[in-house]
């Protein structure tokens, strides 16, 4: 009995202890998985979207430095080879055989011709895609064309001309939404807070105005370096092979407004000595080189523009329906009030082009890259290389870029000032330029004339940032909704390339019809965007297609989508998706009572 009575008592004893045993592993493991006793939970939250921002600015950045790279690469490679094609005994000695004028005509029909075709194809190209992977594409056809440099011949340099033109919209559409959805990203992680606190709240109408205007500054600010920096194959290698002006413009009797297409007179010898071939791959090379790095930048720094299911969703409402939109959209009368200011951002930058560099191929093939460089050039040639010579060139060309860089910094003026006042500077600037170059004929061969053209060229430099950097500014003000803004641009850079299109056809008409024209397309133009202005002042029913609900179905953790290629009304999608969402109009891109109102 004691021996039983001892076990009971040891039992006792030992119970206790197991307690006390499980108590203490489970203080360990709470311990160990519960939260850390220095964790601060508000100071985590905003050291992450602090990432978050930075990130964001990161993108930003990237995506200038990979636009300028490619544009610097694009113009300085076609500057020197249409210079070293345009050399009769250049083509002679080594192409003799080829034809190469006539693959220089196709190329630049191809490069030409092709984008009026781009509103057909641009917005599925980067649906399909996505925003980051079409600039992708976009930048690895640049490459592309580069590299048909090395071997010179109809079957290299056509196809690759044909290519670029059919990416110069998507690339410029795609650039121009990513710019935009960085903006509205970074508004977000600044204020979100507020976006948790206040997220059924109605939105401020113009809430990250401020960042589309800072980050569509910053974007053409870099971007503008790129007339710059394509200037560094002709100053550092083709300057050396150059004859002086004396011999290029021997025969040259009249310039500017006296003068009838692309400067009759000039010399066809403009070479004095013939570049080596191991040369001209070592240039060749160096670009080659600088077009990969483009791609490096947007396929590592640069981060996705939307969220996985944001793309999927926008992929889903129907190719379809992502086909017509475009169309659709162009019934919204601001849009339509703004296609005379496309139409002359597109003239303008061709008429740099065409007037001030050497000869129409330079015209044609710098026109496509931007609307605003092709008027520009047009004077350049008919005035700075008829009056100093092609050996500067270069130079007006990098008066022009660095003049365009500074100043596409005074687009943020609007952060403070009404968003139509660099637009009309920009115009004011363009206008007086105009009738200037209309009564003004520079003497041939006169370098004494060489202040006053630089000054002309960086004063169109200042007048076409203000209306580049302006236009995309208000594009975004106008259009925020994330589902409409590759529509949106998409329509903005086709009618540049309608625009860049006539300035190749109209070459061959003398200088003072040429700029009639562009004087009158920037009154018209003027005039329509401040009678849009007006009309949205007074809070005018807006015409927008809705957009239609993606049409999917969720099986385990993966979107299939389900008839994607059908069609519906315009109001089949959004109509329950008004219901879902009621507050949605708050955060659209539009006026406030604009999606209750919209007419199909």
């Amino acid at each position: 009995m004691e021996k039983d009575v001892d076990g009971c008592q040891d039992g006792a004893k030992i119970e206790p202890s197991t307690k006390l045993g499980t108590e203490g592993t489970e203080t360990q493991l709470d311990d160990f998985v519960g939260p850390h006793p220095d964790y601060n939970e508000e100071e985590e939250e905003q050291k992450y979207f602090r990432r978050k921002r930075l990130g964001v600015i990161k993108n930003v950045v990237a995506a200038s430095l990979a636009g300028t790279l490619t544009y610097s690469v694009y113009l300085g490679l076609l500057q020197m080879q249409l210079i070293l094609h345009y050399d009769e005994t250049y083509r002679e000695v080594k192409y003799s055989n080829i034809r190469l004028e006539d693959i220089d005509r196709k190329v630049l029909m191809g490069i030409n011709v092709t984008p009026v075709a781009a509103l057909l194809y641009t917005p599925i190209l980067i649906r399909f895609f996505g925003t980051k992977w079409a600039m992708f594409l976009a930048i690895g056809i640049y490459a592309l064309f580069v590299s048909s440099n090395y071997w010179e011949r109809y079957y290299t340099l056509v196809p690759s001309a044909v290519a670029i033109g059919m990416v110069i919209v998507p690339l410029w559409a795609s650039m121009g939404t990513y710019i935009m959805r960085m903006a509205q990203k970074y508004y977000e992680y600044i204020n979100y807070k507020e976006e948790q606190e206040k997220e059924k709240q109605r939105a401020p109408r113009d809430a990250c105005n401020a960042y589309i205007i800072i980050f569509q500054t910053v974007f053409y600010s870099c971007f503008h370096l790129s007339f710059v920096c394509a200037q560094m194959p002709m100053v550092f290698f083709l300057n050396n092979y150059l004859y002086q002006l004396n011999h290029t413009l021997f025969a040259v009797k009249h310039c500017g407004t006296l003068s009838h297409g692309t400067l009759p007179g000039f010399n066809k010898t403009v070479l004095q000595s013939l570049p080596r071939s191991v040369n001209l791959i070592i240039v060749e090379s160096a670009l080659m080189g600088a077009a990969f790095l483009a791609m490096l930048v947007v396929l590592v720094l640069c981060g996705a523009a939307y969220r996985p299911m944001e793309e999927i969703d926008m992929r889903s409402i129907g190719w379809g329906n992502i086909f017509q939109l475009p169309f659709k959209h162009m019934r919204d009368y601001r849009l339509r009030h703004l296609f005379p200011l496309f139409i002359y951002s597109g003239f303008e930058v061709l008429f740099v082009c065409t007037g001030f560099s050497l000869v129409g191929s330079v015209t044609g093939w710098e026109v496509m890259e931007r609307g605003q460089v092709m008027l520009s050039l047009c004077s350049l040639q008919n005035y700075g290389v008829c009056a100093l010579g092609l050996e500067r060139l270069a130079y007006l060309l990098m008066a022009y870029g660095f003049s365009a860089s500074v100043c596409s910094s005074l687009a943020l003026c609007m952060l403070r000032l009404r968003r139509h006042i660099p637009l009309l500077a920009g115009a004011l600037i363009h206008s007086v330029l105009l009738v200037t170059l209309f009564c003004w004929a520079p003497e041939p061969r006169c370098l004494a004339q060489a202040p006053l053209l630089y000054s002309i060229a960086a004063l169109w430099g200042t007048g076409s940032a203000l209306n580049k950097t302006g236009i995309s500014i208000l594009l975004g003000m106008l259009y925020k909704k994330k589902e409409r803004q590759d529509f949106i641009f998409t329509i903005y850079h086709w009618w540049q390339a309608l625009a860049i299109f006539t300035v190749y056809l109209w070459s061959g008409l003398p200088m003072k019809a040429k700029l009639s024209i562009m004087l009158l397309t920037l009154v018209v133009a003027v005039g329509t965007y401040l009678w849009m202005e007006r009309k949205v002042a007074w809070n005018m029913e807006v015409r927008l297609p809705r957009i239609p609900r993606p049409r999917h179905k969720t099986r385990g953790y993966r979107y299939l989508e389900d008839n994607s290629d059908e069609t519906g009304s315009d109001g089949d999608g959004d109509k329950e998706d008004d219901d879902r969402h009621p507050t949605e109009a708050t955060r659209e891109d539009e006026l406030p009572k604009e999606d209750g109102e919209l007419l199909g």
